[in-house]
């Protein structure tokens, strides 16, 4: 009886009460990403109606309507799938390679080379390895404390899994208005090298502003705002979950979760390259600048807007920086000005590591897109928006070796030194008296010749006291 009583209550509890559901993690175990390049239009429309019928995971384009006739297309397809997928390309004649042989091995060797530490440390943090959340927040806490006189340390807002979303100021101190600079980082969870640049971006300049000529006058007039991860939640899950979750984590319409947060801005919102189906990783959200991570930018960006100069957008992979806009094939009213700078910058960025990456709008080079951070940034007036597609060309995709960061930050730091240097010849002018600090090792020396020619002159005054004395003491005797 006692047994029976305690079922019913068990069963009552679970009915009355439900257990949390504990999210088993995602593997990708036998998973392959085939690149696939169609021949003719019925080909075309063929991997469409495919993509669609088996949700396939579309790496190169985003959106089942960008593929077409002899563009390249990189595809996730599902073990259970792999075997049902080749034949059919076979039989439909369309030609196809194998990109990445196995999905899951490659996360797996991407994470072979971290060891987690009881506690982060400045002197001994690496930036060759991908950090986890948790281990990002204790970083930014520690660079904000050891350079708190060109850093500070804010607030962007929270995440819907209530979370902050915190961002560097970065720039020396100045009595002028000086312009700005805005970089937004792990917009899309999956992208980790993003991430991993960002954090290099900021190591390099507070390394580097004393001793660089170019660095320190930046600082001087220009502050940079610096979000290292814009999509926290997404990237959480990414590593918990999910290793190819690309979304933010907010519900929707309780049938599913997360919103892409780059077809999320104000601009074309929900039209070319972006999805109403919540279903789909480029499911746009249910209105323009819905999710908090999208209102935190645009807080943050209109707060400063007139004096913001450039707009960065960090994104993997493809090895392009791309120019406005990608909802339409006409240029943006800055077109030739920024192609030109872009195009200077992958020379010097293919000067350190041979890489090739390629210039031009979204709409061009890569595929149609709308709501973007780079064309919303552009469309409200900022000179100079570009977004960064880092490597690599389609050999890891997302899964890029922790092997390729440091390279993959090297030359992607001198594309962007080589921006600088045109901004700094163009638009920021010569540094005025009152931005011209006194060195401290000057002062010092300074300091040191005022005490010596006090010393040498106080020497004499004894010396001449001493000879008077020893005259007057002869002549009286």
């Amino acid at each position: 009886m006692m047994k029976s009583q305690t079922w019913t209550i068990f069963l009552l509890s679970c009915l009355l009460y439900p257990q949390p559901v504990i999210s088993k993690k995602v593997t990708y175990y036998g998973d392959q990403v085939l690149k696939i390049t169609p021949k003719t239009p019925t080909q075309s429309l063929y991997l469409q109606a495919l993509t669609r019928q088996w949700r396939l995971d579309l790496w190169k384009p985003d959106s089942v309507e960008d593929i077409y006739m002899d563009r390249e297309i990189h595809v996730r397809v599902p073990s259970t799938y792999v075997q049902h997928m080749k034949e059919n390309l076979d039989q439909q004649k369309v030609p196809f390679k194998i990109m990445i042989e196995d999905v899951q091995k490659l996360i797996d060797n991407s994470l072979a080379s971290r060891s987690r530490t009881k506690a982060i440390s400045l002197e001994t943090y690496d930036y060759d390895v991908y950090h986890p959340m948790d281990e990002i927040y204790e970083w930014m806490e520690q660079i904000k404390d050891k350079h708190s006189d060109v850093v500070s340390h804010h607030l962007l807002g929270n995440t819907y899994e209530e979370r902050t979303i915190e961002y560097f100021k970065v720039g020396l101190p100045s009595k002028k208005t000086k312009k700005v600079i805005v970089m937004d980082c792990g917009i899309h969870a999956r992208e980790w090298i993003s991430v991993a640049y960002c954090q290099w971006f900021v190591k390099e300049i507070l390394a580097k502003y004393k001793s660089d000529a170019l660095l320190n006058k930046l600082l001087k007039q220009v502050d940079f705002y610096i979000v290292p991860v814009l999509n926290v939640d997404g990237y959480i899950y990414s590593w918990t979950n999910d290793r190819l979750w690309r979304k933010n984590r907010s519900p929707q319409n309780g049938t599913c979760f997360g919103v892409d947060l780059n077809r999320n801005f104000d601009v074309k919102w929900g039209e070319l390259g972006a999805s109403t189906n919540c279903l789909d990783v480029t499911f746009c959200g249910p209105s323009a600048a819905s999710e908090l991570e999208t209102k935190g930018i645009v807080r943050l960006v209109e707060q400063h807007k007139p004096n913001i100069l450039m707009y960065f957008s960090m994104h993997a992979y493809a090895q392009l920086i791309l120019l406005p806009y990608g909802y339409t094939m006409q240029p943006s009213e800055n077109h030739d000005e920024m192609d030109k700078v872009a195009k200077e910058a992958v020379a010097k960025l293919k000067l350190v590591h041979d890489s090739t990456y390629y210039v031009g709008p979204a709409s061009h080079i890569l595929y149609s897109t709308s709501g973007t951070s780079g064309d919303w940034a552009a469309d409200i007036g900022i000179k100079f928006s570009y977004s960064y597609e880092l490597r690599d060309e389609g050999e890891y995709g997302f899964e890029l070796p922790a092997d390729e960061i440091q390279p993959t930050c090297e030359e992607t730091f001198a594309s962007m030194l080589s921006m600088f240097e045109y901004i700094d010849k163009q638009y920021l002018g010569p540094l005025d008296d009152d931005d011209k600090d006194d060195d401290d090792d000057d002062d010092d020396d300074d300091d040191n010749d005022g005490n010596g020619a006090v010393a040498i002159t106080s020497l004499w005054i004894n010396m001449l006291l001493s000879f008077a004395v020893c005259i007057y003491c002869a002549l009286i005797n």
